[in-house]
This record gives C-alpha cells, sequence and structure tokens, in this order.
C-alpha cells in the first residue's frame, strides 16, 4: 500500500491522464463551408473551363494594372503600400488578430509563477521564504483548441480583408490616374479647338468690318469660344480632383504632389472570351465571408463546452529561513499538488441561451457569405455587359467623330464661300466637339470597366491564383 503522502500526487496524476484524454474533444458541428451556387458561365460569354495565363505573363506577381501600358502608373502604385492609410488600418488589424491568436494558444500550456519574500520581524530578525507555483488548465471537451480555431479562423478574416483593402486601393488608384490622364487628353483636344475657335472669331471680326458678315456671327463667334474656355476650366478642375485623389491614395497632402500633363494611353486589356466562375471563391470579400462562418461554427464549440466541468491542476514548492544566507539551504521545504474540478449547476438558461445566439450568428454569417458571392456574379455580368457595351458605342461614336469633323470642316469652307451663315458653322463646331469627347469619355469609360471587371473578379481573370511578390 502507497504511504499516504502519496495519495495527491496519484490522485493529480490520474486527474492529469483523465485531462490528457479529454483534451482531444471538439464540441463545434462538424459542418462543411455553405454552397455557393455557381453558373456554367456568364451572359456576355459562353461557358467555359479554367483558362489559359500563357498570355498574361505579366500577372506572374498580381501586377494586374500593367496590363493598361502606363509606365508612370506602375510606378506610383508600389507606393499604396508604403503611404496607403487604409491599408495601415487593415495592417494594424492584421497584427491586433494575429496577437489575439498568440493569446488562444498561450492558454493551452501551464503557467509558472515565483514569489520571493522577507520580513522583518522584531528584536531586529529578519525571514525570507522562496516559492515556485505553476498552473494548468486542461482543455476538457477541446474549448481552448476551438478558441483557436475560432481566433485562426479571424486571423485568415484579417489576411482577406487586407487583401481586399489592398485591391481597392489599387483599383482607385488606377481609376484616378486613368481619369487625370484622360483629362489632360480632353485638355489638349480643347486648347486646340479653341486655337482654332479664335482664329475664326478673327476670321469673322475682319469679315464683319468688311461688311462681309452680320453683327450676329460675331456674336455668334464669341459665344463658342468663351464656352469653349468655360469646358477647359471645367476639366482643370476635375483634373485637379482627380490629381488629389491620387495623393490621398499615395498616402501624401495634395498641396505637395503634383503630377505634369503627360500623354494617355488609352489601352484596354483583352479581356478572354471565357471567365470561370470559380475565380470568384477567391475574392478577398468572399474568402473573408467564408472564414467568418468557419469562425462562428467553432464558436458554437466553445458555447457547447460551457456545459461541461473545468478542471484546474496546480503545483507549489517553496521554502523560508531566518535570513536571507541561510534561504538557499533551508532544510524544510514544503510541497503542494493539487486539482480542482468546477461546474455550475444552475445559470438560469444563460448557456443555452449563448448556445443559441452562436447558432443564429452561424446562419448569419451563412447568409452573409451567400449574399457576398451572389453580389460578386451580379458586378461581374454588370462589368461584362458594360465592357460589350461600350465596344460597340465606341466604334459608333468614332464614326460619328469622324463624320461631324468631315461635316465641320466643308460648312466652314462654305461659310468662307458665302454659301452658308454662320449659325451653321456654331452648330457644326458643336457636333464635331461633342463627339470628339464623347468617343474619348467611353475610352475612359471602358478602361473604368475593365478596372471595375478586375476587382469583381478578386484581382483579375488568372488562374490560378498569382503568388504575392515578396
Amino acid at each position: 500500500m502507497a504511504p499516504r503522502t502519496h495519495r495527491p500526487l496519484a490522485l493529480t496524476g490520474t486527474c492529469l491522464a483523465l485531462a490528457l484524454l479529454l483534451c482531444s474533444c471538439n464540441l463545434a458541428p462538424r459542418q462543411p463551408a455553405p454552397a455557393v451556387p455557381l453558373s456554367a458561365g456568364w451572359k456576355a460569354s459562353a461557358p467555359a473551363d479554367w483558362v489559359s495565363t500563357e498570355a498574361y505573363q505579366s500577372w506572374s506577381s498580381g501586377q494586374w494594372w500593367q496590363l493598361f501600358g502606363a509606365d508612370e502608373l506602375n510606378a506610383l502604385m508600389p507606393r499604396t503600400d508604403i503611404g496607403n492609410q487604409n491599408l495601415a488600418l487593415a495592417l494594424a488589424n492584421l497584427a491586433q488578430a494575429q496577437a489575439l491568436l498568440r493569446q488562444a494558444q498561450a492558454l493551452l500550456r501551464p503557467t509558472l509563477g515565483a514569489q520571493l519574500g522577507v520580513q522583518r520581524g522584531s528584536g531586529s530578525s529578519d525571514s525570507a521564504s522562496l516559492g515556485l507555483t505553476a498552473a494548468w488548465a486542461p482543455d476538457l471537451w477541446g474549448k481552448l483548441n476551438t478558441a483557436v480555431q475560432v481566433q485562426g479562423a479571424n486571423v485568415q478574416v484579417s489576411q482577406a480583408n487586407l487583401a481586399a483593402v489592398r485591391l481597392t486601393a489599387e483599383a482607385s488608384l488606377a481609376q484616378a490616374y486613368l481619369s487625370l490622364r484622360e483629362a489632360d487628353a480632353e485638355a489638349a483636344l480643347l486648347q486646340e479647338i479653341i486655337t482654332g475657335y479664335e482664329r475664326a472669331l478673327a476670321i469673322t471680326e475682319n469679315n464683319y468690318k468688311a461688311g462681309i458678315a452680320a453683327r450676329t456671327d460675331v456674336l455668334q463667334a464669341q459665344s463658342t469660344l468663351e464656352s469653349a474656355r468655360s469646358s477647359l476650366q471645367a476639366l482643370k478642375s476635375s483634373r485637379t480632383t482627380y490629381e488629389n485623389s491620387v495623393a490621398l491614395l499615395l498616402g501624401e497632402p495634395p498641396a505637395k504632389f503634383a503630377l505634369t500633363p503627360k500623354p494617355w494611353v488609352s489601352i484596354v486589356p483583352v479581356i478572354p472570351a471565357q471567365l470561370p466562375s470559380q475565380l470568384l471563391l477567391r475574392r478577398p470579400d468572399i474568402a473573408s465571408a467564408e472564414r467568418a462562418v468557419v469562425a462562428a461554427n467553432a464558436n458554437i464549440g466553445v458555447a457547447r463546452a460551457a456545459w461541461f466541468p473545468s478542471l484546474n491542476l496546480s503545483a507549489g514548492v517553496g521554502g523560508a529561513a531566518a535570513n536571507w544566507a541561510n534561504l538557499a539551504s533551508a532544510p524544510v521545504m514544503t510541497w503542494s499538488l493539487g486539482a480542482t474540478l468546477a461546474q455550475a449547476l444552475f445559470d438560469g438558461g444563460t448557456r443555452n441561451a449563448a448556445i443559441d445566439q452562436m447558432i443564429a450568428a452561424h446562419a448569419a454569417a451563412t447568409a452573409t457569405y451567400r449574399q457576398t458571392a451572389l453580389t460578386a456574379f451580379g458586378q461581374v455580368e454588370n462589368q461584362l455587359t458594360a465592357l460589350d457595351s461600350l465596344a460597340r458605342q465606341i466604334a459608333h461614336t468614332r464614326a460619328a467623330a469622324l463624320a461631324a469633323a468631315g461635316a465641320e470642316q466643308r460648312i466652314l469652307n462654305s461659310y468662307r464661300a458665302g454659301i452658308s451663315d454662320y449659325t451653321a458653322v456654331v452648330t457644326a463646331q458643336a457636333s464635331a466637339l461633342t463627339a470628339r469627347r464623347s468617343l474619348m469619355q467611353l475610352e475612359l469609360s471602358r478602361q473604368q470597366a475593365a478596372i471595375s471587371l478586375i476587382q469583381a473578379l478578386g484581382g483579375g481573370w488568372q488562374a490560378p491564383w498569382p503568388q504575392e511578390s515578396s
């Protein structure tokens, strides 16, 4: 028969073995992520499988913006990682989630403590004490491990949110930059038109002085010229707004940031004829919503574990001496081992309500996930439709612009020959200018629709998903 002094140790060993057996339990429901209905294709394209990426080697590092052929945009884009404050916020949120994960993991390990004390008594006598303690709460029913799973999923949510913020910043920068360059192109066109209007006004004034033209012709020429100048000023104001947007996306004060006028590259990437709908499953917001479902499912297990008892194991060793010098060689050392099993017997329905809350939260996360996916489908469909429609509009508007330019020149020659009145000239000039500006604006809209499609697909149509550059 074992000595009595060994019974606490045997009892503690038994509790420890029992705890180790129960640590592998997990009370979270074992259910797969909710399915999202994937269509075989899109309204604007034929059904397809994964597309070849051989023609899109520049996307190997995820730098989709390089397909627009703007060297300055390529140089600006990496600066968003440095100065964009929305990205800085997302990075900070990710760091917090990672820290919470480490805290949850730390709860699985024992804790150690030390206590050192000194006490002065009557007659100037001192006494010293030293103690070491250890404690461990075994993960009964897998509650702590499930909490780790929750935090792990939350880290993945934060990572997906970071990717979403980065993609939004990149898309916004590309949109603002291309809008600025289109404004430069429109401004150059308007300046060219204004120069022509100034010559037309001078000719009309000379004709009026010579008695060939009426005063109304001069007034109409002046009105046309001033209207073009007003449009140029409005365009310059819009350009400043785009420039300020670029500065803010880069995390710089607008007053200290400027982009000199440069030619606009109106390239639109060639969209593959086949786009698999499975591409949407890698979108950052969809990935974030799916991970939120996983976290919500694990939280059900955490709530269920509250119905089962918790076990705490503790151990301690210490000694005391009359003074500091004798503490290390104290002849009498004390030790202790203990185990505490705790269980709530009545809580008024709190635990059941907590489980119901987590189940409802899981249902909400599932609905959010599915709705996010459906929204993504709608965004892709809209952008594919917009790209197709814009391509057709551009073809018609380009033809209209060529026709309007020809009509303008013919009517101006006719006016100079004294055959047409100046009202016809003004009308032809306005039509030609409107058609040329509309063509530019439609080309910009097509570039923006391509960017929106890239964003809607989570970064483009390349498959498999490109690895992030280091």
